[in-house]
């Protein structure tokens, strides 16, 4: 029966262990979720004044195409550059967007969850394991009474 109590012990430690575990790696995932979402806003800005920027420019690629002369050349060199940017700008648009949508908001949201489903199961495993330890006991000094009982009628039968 020893050795019961030992494994459940082991065992009980090990689940400890986990859950202890789950619980301080809770700042680590914030910290990321924090960096992550300022990541975003930073992303978010450049954007906005990438944007911006790209505007100014094609109005000078507009205005050198527009012109008369050797400039239309350079003007529709301009352009072409200024698409190219564009796409880039789209490209970065999106994955900002997908920053927060695919990891940011997901992210914060399971960090929630888990919080209470870690305190949840840390509290019914606390129950639970109390209580089976006090089953074991019992069993075990039931078991230990019943074997000198079984004993004390050996020894009476010779």
């Amino acid at each position: 029966m020893e050795s019961v109590e030992k494994e459940c012990g082991a065992l009980g430690g090990l689940f400890q262990t986990i859950v202890n575990d789950m619980k301080n790696s809770y700042p680590v995932w914030e910290d990321f979720g924090a960096k992550a979402t300022k990541l975003h806003s930073q992303l978010r800005n450049t954007v906005l004044v990438t944007a911006a920027f790209l505007d100014a420019f094609q109005k000078v690629a507009d205005m050198a195409t527009n012109a008369r002369g050797a400039t239309r050349d350079v003007g529709s060199a301009l352009t072409r550059m200024c698409m190219r940017q564009r796409s880039i700008e789209a490209k970065l648009r999106h994955f900002t967007n997908a920053l927060m949508d695919k990891l940011i908001m997901p992210l914060q949201d399971k960090v929630e969850e888990w919080k209470k489903s870690t305190a949840l199961l840390d509290k019914d495993h606390a129950k639970e394991y109390k209580r089976s330890r006090q089953e074991i006991k019992k069993k075990s000094s039931d078991t230990l009474k019943l074997q000198k009982k079984a004993r004390k009628g050996l020894t009476q039968l010779f």
